[in-house]
């Protein structure tokens, strides 16, 4: 019989976004590199100063690169740890956190992805992943760990 309070057998680990968003985030990257081949011929056209030139280059790459990260990121709970690869990685440890909150609307799983807010002192950071329980094992953990309130008599 399952008690709940034992270990999964390995760690968990999921896309940080639904299958739905990865494909648009593709698709809308694509469309857009498309149209700004589509585009250089009005683009040499105009006149550039440098600043702009700076600007419409940094747009294109970050675009590209915010694409990237939300294909390729992922979630994982190994332990009493939860991490999460991006632009730059989030970290929790589960017996550090002062606060959660779970955002998770279940009718909209497939184009929102469940995510959890993680206070551990005064930083806040938030977690995605495309499987909530992942996220929800996490706050169980913590839950584990938290002080117990006794009640007044």
């Amino acid at each position: 019989m399952n008690s709940g309070s034992e270990e999964p057998a390995g760690p968990l680990d999921s896309p940080a976004y639904p299958r739905f968003v990865r494909i648009l985030a593709v698709v809308l990257v694509v469309d857009l590199v498309v149209f700004g081949l589509w585009s250089v011929p009005a683009l040499r056209l105009a006149s550039w100063s440098w600043p702009s030139l700076l600007l419409f280059g940094a747009a294109a790459i970050s675009i590209v690169w915010v694409g990237y990260w939300i294909v390729y990121s992922r979630t994982r709970l190994e332990g009493d740890v939860l991490t999460q690869t991006w632009i730059w990685n989030r970290r929790a440890d589960a017996a550090k956190v002062t606060q959660l909150k779970l955002v998770h609307w279940r009718p909209l799983e497939r184009i929102i992805a469940p995510r959890l807010l993680v206070r551990q002192g005064p930083s806040v950071t938030w977690f995605h992943s495309a499987d909530a329980r992942l996220l929800t094992g996490f706050a169980e953990r913590v839950a584990e760990r938290m002080p117990m309130k006794k009640a007044p008599q």
